[in-house]
């Protein structure tokens, strides 16, 4: 089963609230981006976004230029649907993130919580980061989140590879001046606890 079809499957037979990274509101992630952005001019694309309800508040914050990728027909879909008359406010990619065609220089923030750590080969990283050179305006910023060091080892019947902060960094190279790490435990809807890595760094 490739991706798509894999990720399709997770979205199809398991509810939004169902899966193990779920939240019901990605409190870090919207404290950086408004640490990052306050402008709410600002372009922003939430890669792997799926169901994530990070685009809603984002929306309630007023943030004018969303856009959200996920490389699931899926998950897309059913984010639209709970969007209602909003999702007409966000502009939604369905691709794989290493081989989608973004627009050049476009972004001023590039977020992603929780996709990265499922690029498993070097190649797939690589083909990630140059996306991110590609369609991330010169100054803009970068948040990306990964399992942590005592993060699983694998998610959804996947393989995934855990970072601390310097070799998450050494993946992306010295363009990326990091600006803030921090730990996190996110609580699953069945109480378990899961140590992600957030890395916040800005293009140079």
């Amino acid at each position: 089963m490739d991706n798509k079809h894999h990720w399709d499957s997770v979205y199809q037979t398991k509810a939004a609230d169902a899966v193990s990274w779920y939240s019901p509101h990605l409190e870090l992630s919207l404290r950086l981006i408004q640490q990052a952005t306050p402008n709410l001019d600002a372009s922003i694309i939430d890669v792997g976004g799926g169901e994530s309800t990070l685009v809603d508040d984002l929306i309630a914050l007023g943030y004018q230029h969303l856009s959200v990728l996920d490389i699931s027909q899926a998950a897309v879909d059913g984010a639209r649907q709970r969007l209602g008359k909003d999702a007409a406010k966000v502009d939604w990619l369905v691709a794989d993130i290493t081989q989608a065609a973004l627009p050049e220089r476009q972004y001023d923030l590039w977020h992603d919580r929780a996709v990265f750590h499922f690029l498993t080969t070097e190649e797939q990283r690589l083909a990630y980061v140059r996306q991110v050179v590609r369609a991330v305006k010169p100054g803009g910023h970068v948040i990306v989140a990964t399992f942590g060091p005592q993060g699983p080892e694998k998610c959804s019947g996947l393989d995934v590879v855990r970072y601390d902060p310097e070799s998450l960094h050494d993946e992306f190279g010295t363009r990326f001046r990091l600006v803030q790490s921090t730990t996190e435990l996110h609580e699953t809807p069945w109480g378990a606890s899961q140590q992600f890595l957030y890395c916040y760094c800005r293009i140079d």
